[in-house]
């Protein structure tokens, strides 16, 4: 169940919304949605934020979905921008209410940055998710012992019941992959992300067979980016872009950091990277042959 556009002449393009989305997707829509009212009757950012008694950063980050709404916020901003007639302001109400539901991660919010929070909720409503990655397995590819293993080298010092918690976050989102209506993951990979032991030989044995295995989903694409294709287009290091089903979405760009990430929405740079990944994957191995790369490669370990 999705999200549909009704038209409207009073405010073209009502938002209809069903039960099953995810609410970091509600409040993208709705945050598009108050972004359109608020430009169409020349609103500016700061007056919209003196409506609600806020700054004009926090409009931005409503519009944007970062943030949760409150009822009375939409209220007031809905009767600035002239949406008086009740047909028209209870479904965006409605949606506000909806869209401050906490996803199943939640639950983890205690071990989760607010940046890495936003990225699992974006994670969770994309329809396509492409990544290049350099140094690990893609979190969503990753074996529980490997992804064990990465956890270890951040967070070596957190006890045994912070970790077990942290890899089974790293599973519970790769859960999405094999449910229907799943997304599409199509991931590159350096060729040192497979010569890497991380946790060892053993556990980097097991981490292959998982790739080999999870790549006969329909919906996971793997493709290997090998050491004698020299330089290549993705010189600034790794990168993920999120698609989402509503037309009215723009794509996400996510470049993670060691305590931050960069969120990239701009039309003009989610462009240049999409440009880099479709040459990333015309340079790389194709998909047949990155799997019987993967398996020639874990003929030679020796477990």
């Amino acid at each position: 169940m999705g999200i549909q556009h009704a038209e409207d002449g009073a405010m073209g393009g009502v938002l209809a919304y069903s039960g099953g989305s995810s609410p970091t997707i509600l409040r993208i829509l709705l945050g598009t949605q108050l972004r359109r009212l608020r430009v169409a009757r020349g609103v500016s950012r700061e007056d919209a934020g003196y409506a609600i008694r806020a700054s004009h950063a926090k409009i931005s980050r409503l519009e944007l979905g970062r943030v949760g709404f409150k009822e009375r916020d939409v209220a007031d901003l809905l009767t600035l921008y002239g949406v008086i007639d009740p047909a028209d302001r209870d479904p965006l109400l409605a949606l506000a209410r909806q869209a401050n539901a906490p996803g199943w991660w939640h639950k983890y919010g205690d071990l989760l940055p607010g940046w890495f929070q936003v990225y699992v909720g974006l994670e969770e409503a994309a329809s396509v998710v492409r990544s290049y990655e350099v140094q690990f397995v893609p979190g969503l590819l990753q074996s529980a012992d490997y992804a064990r293993a990465v956890i270890m080298l951040v967070h070596g010092t957190a006890c045994a019941e912070e970790i077990d918690r942290r890899v089974s976050l790293r599973l519970a989102r790769q859960e999405r992959l094999s449910r229907p209506n799943a997304p599409i993951l199509w991931a590159v990979v350096d060729e040192a992300v497979l010569r890497r032991p991380i946790g060892g030989p053993q556990v980097m044995a097991a981490q292959l067979d998982h790739l080999l295995r999870v790549t006969e989903l329909p919906n996971v694409r793997l493709q290997i980016m090998p050491f004698h294709r020299g330089g290549h287009a993705a010189a600034g290091g790794p990168f993920s872009i999120l698609r989402f089903p509503d037309k009215d979405l723009p794509d996400v760009v996510y470049m993670e950091q060691l305590t931050s990430a960069l969120y990239v929405e701009k039309r003009e740079e989610t462009d240049h990277y999409t440009q880099v990944m479709d040459s990333l994957c015309v340079q790389a191995y194709s998909i047949s042959d990155s799997r019987r790369f993967l398996g020639e490669l874990r003929e030679r370990l020796p477990y």
